[in-house]
This record gives C-alpha cells, sequence and structure tokens, in this order.
C-alpha cells in the first residue's frame, strides 16, 4: 500500500504552484488506496509561524484533501540528533568552517578556471589543531555529508531513467552552525521513517534526488519511488511563483473559486490529457494517472481555472444551492433555476436573490419609454411567456427592435446591463415590482 506525503513549511500562505504536489500526492494515495500523510517542515524557527500553519491546515480541509497521518518536525529532534550520530558513526558528515563569502570565492575561482564550482571536501583534510584554532577564533562547524563518488540511478515515475554522478555534486551541507538541520537530512528521516513509499514533488527537488538517496542507504533505510513533475507557470511561461500573492489558496477561495475546480486542474494540468471537470474529489482519484504527467511546463491560465468554477456552480440542483445558502424557500429554488447559468461563482447567487426581491434604485436610460412599457405590461400574474408577450407588443408600437428595445427594460428591472434570461426573471420580479422600478421607483 503506497504512502506518500505532503511537507509545507509554514512560513507563508499556500499557493497554486506547492499546492499541486498536495493534489497529486493525495490523488495518488486514494487511487491506489494508500495514506497521504500531512508533515509540517517547521524547522525554521525563524520564519515558521503557528498562524501560518493553521492557514495550512484550514486551505487543506476547504480543498477536501483530508490526511491520514501528521507530524511536525519540530517535535522530532531528537531523531535528527540520533540519524547525526549514525551518520557521524560512521564517518559520513564531517565538519567544515567556510564562511559564505569563503565558499562563494572558492565557486569564483573554480568557475573562472572552467571547474565546476564543486565543494573541495578542505573539510576533510583539516587536522585537530587547525579545528581547535578555527574554533577559538569563534568559528562554529557546519556539517557535510560524504557522498561516495558513484553514479546514482533511479527510475523517475515522471521523468523515466535518471542517472547523477555523484563526483560532480558538493557534498551536502545537512547541520547548520547553528546545530539546527537542513531539509536534506531531516526530509530524509522522516520519510524513511515514517515509511513513506514514494516521494512525488516538484522537478526542482531533483538536484537533492541523488544525495538523499545516499542518505536513505547510509541509515538502512529503503529509498521510496521518486517522482519529479514539471513546476508551474504562467501562459506567458514566467514562474508562477512570481504571481503566488494573487494566487493563494486563501485569494482563490476569496475570489469564489470552487475547491473542487482547483482538484480537477491540477488534476491535469501538465498532462497528456484534457483538462475537465470532475465533480468531487473522489471522481478526480478514480481517473488519476501519475504516468500521464510529461515534463514539459505546465501553464496555467486563470481563466480556464474561472471556467472549470463556474461549470461547477453551473451544474449544482436546487436542493444542493439551497443548502449551501442555507433558504430552502421555494422562492429561492425558483431563482436558482432562473440565473444559475450566468453566475460566475456561487458567492453571485445572493447578489441575485436581493436583486430580485430587495427594493432596488433601479437604471432609468430613457423614461418616456419605460413609463410606457409599464403600462403596456400584461395584467393578472405574470410567467414564463409574459415577457415575449410583452415585449412583441412593445416592439408594435415602437417600432423598437433588439438592443434599443431589450436594454432599457433590463436596466430598469434588473439594474444590471445583461444577466440572466428576462422571460424567467420576470415572473420572478413580479408584476407590482416590475411596475413600479419602470416607473423610477425604489421597489
Amino acid at each position: 500500500m503506497p504512502r506518500v506525503r505532503f511537507a509545507p513549511s509554514p512560513t507563508g500562505q499556500l499557493h497554486l504552484g506547492n499546492i499541486k504536489a498536495a493534489v497529486i500526492n493525495w490523488l495518488f494515495a486514494r487511487h491506489h488506496g494508500g495514506d497521504f500523510m500531512l508533515r509540517i517542515d517547521d524547522t525554521d524557527g525563524g520564519r515558521s509561524e503557528t498562524a501560518y500553519e493553521e492557514d495550512i491546515l484550514r486551505d487543506l480541509k476547504w480543498l477536501g484533501l483530508r490526511w491520514d497521518r501528521f507530524a511536525r518536525q519540530s517535535e522530532r529532534t531528537e531523531r535528527y540528533a540520533a540519524a547525526v550520530e549514525a551518520l557521524k558513526g560512521q564517518g559520513r558528515l564531517y565538519a567544515c568552517y567556510e564562511t559564505q563569502e569563503e565558499l562563494e570565492r572558492k565557486r569564483g575561482l573554480q568557475r573562472a578556471a572552467g571547474r565546476p564550482p564543486v565543494y573541495d571536501r578542505a573539510g576533510l583534510r583539516l587536522t585537530d589543531e587547525q579545528r581547535a584554532a578555527l574554533e577559538a577564533e569563534g568559528r562554529r562547524p557546519h556539517w557535510r555529508f560524504l557522498l561516495t563518488q558513484e553514479r546514482v540511478v533511479w527510475d523517475d515515475l515522471v521523468r523515466g531513467r535518471q542517472e547523477v554522478d555523484a563526483a560532480s555534486l558538493s557534498d551536502p551541507v545537512l547541520i547548520r552552525e547553528d546545530g539546527r538541520p537542513l531539509y536534506t537530512l531531516s526530509s530524509t528521516v522522516d520519510d524513511g521513517e515514517f515509511g513513506i513509499t514514494h516521494v512525488i514533488r516538484g522537478e526542482d527537488h531533483v538536484a537533492n534526488t541523488a544525495a538523499q538517496i545516499q542518505i536513505f542507504e547510509t541509515l538502512g533505510h529503503e529509498a521510496p519511488a521518486f517522482g519529479h513533475f514539471a513546476l508551474l507557470v504562467d501562459t506567458d511561461g514566467a514562474p508562477l511563483s512570481k504571481r503566488a500573492g494573487s494566487l493563494t489558496v486563501a485569494a482563490l477561495r476569496e475570489a469564489g473559486i470552487e475547491p473542487v475546480a482547483i482538484v480537477s486542474l491540477l488534476a491535469r494540468l501538465g498532462t497528456s490529457k484534457p483538462v475537465e471537470l470532475f465533480r468531487s474529489n473522489g471522481a478526480a482519484a478514480e481517473a488519476f494517472d501519475l504516468s500521464a504527467f510529461g515534463r514539459a511546463a505546465a501553464r496555467f491560465d486563470m481563466a480556464e481555472l474561472q471556467r472549470l468554477s463556474a461549470q461547477f456552480v453551473h451544474g449544482l440542483e436546487p436542493d444542493e444551492a439551497a443548502r449551501r445558502l442555507g433558504d430552502h424557500r421555494p422562492a429561492v429554488l425558483a431563482i436558482w433555476e432562473a440565473v444559475r447559468g450566468n453566475l460566475n461563482s456561487f458567492d453571485d447567487f445572493q447578489g441575485w436573490i436581493d436583486r430580485v426581491e430587495e427594493a432596488i434604485v433601479p437604471t432609468i436610460e430613457e423614461p418616456d419609454y419605460c413609463a410606457d412599457a409599464a403600462g403596456l405590461l400584461p395584467e393578472g400574474e405574470l410567467d414564463e411567456t409574459s415577457w415575449k408577450t410583452w415585449t412583441d407588443v412593445l416592439k408594435a408600437e415602437t417600432g423598437r427592435e433588439g438592443k434599443a428595445l431589450f436594454l432599457p427594460l433590463r436596466l430598469a428591472l434588473t439594474g444590471r446591463e445583461h444577466g440572466p434570461e428576462m422571460q424567467k426573471l420576470l415572473p420572478l420580479i413580479g408584476r407590482d415590482r416590475a411596475v413600479r422600478r419602470l416607473r423610477g421607483e425604489t421597489a
């Protein structure tokens, strides 16, 4: 049974770029009957905030991505300390004392000489006396993992066979000068100890994989299967992260985007399959296919997400709409049937209820025409035939056609230039209110 994880850092709000990993992992787990784990990577005490963690939990619940297991890295520091001791005991961690400026100077010299900027393992050559002298200067070591300089091979679930010559890599830093573990260590320890079987993440993590595979093996864990999907870009091909502020889950929720539309889009964006709306996350999971994801950049188009969201809203049955609104009156159900095909978001529904049932200030652009129209409105209770009957009479009486015939009436009755079919709205507004609005009265 597969077990996957989503491991956000509580240093900001979730946006489409990183929620894609949550969606893909959740769908993969549910498709295969596996477990989905939420792990909060909060070891960066200087940037992690409880408020952001609360936002992450709220956003995932709103998206319908419930987790089966939960952990915080800040509560597992003893496990990372144990791993550090195990790596030191095997001679695979060594202390280094260079400052960032010194490391950058080394890299600059290597580039100038036409060599790759790979760490020269100077820390390995330090004597005990040299280490003591450096620490006497006030320097504190960072610790690097000693890579075995061999080829690391894995069959990537998205990118296919991958080979990395570890000799071309710098030994990764696993422990900061302040003693805190870096992602490469803590994530590997967690994935191994929690039994994560598949690590599915963005392609920006490919560079970490070869080193992590060696760390898994050194700590005695079987390395999981890896899959690295393409990152999202906008329609111009620019990284989506540059627009993250406007594309946070919170911002999309505030804009009235339906959560299942987000899941539906991310389930297919970047695959060989057409984007389509799934009316539930379960349906999206059933149809999910990780092998359909390709290496080409996945282009996000806000208009496509809005289209899916509106499509979901249009398909809501009246009782579903009434339940969401918390108003089951027959009049509300009738308004829903009249307006749902014109809604951009469900939030717009209440606005049309108010526009039909509450007093509005009519927009009167042609007072004489509207007053004449009020006098020709059919007597008695209006129904869906009344609009055509009425406008046929007005056309015959005034010679008006098209926009000149219909727009002044729509403006007077709804205050809007566009909207649902007037043949459906007119009987809901009612004859008395319609007459008052046509006469310019607030009604």
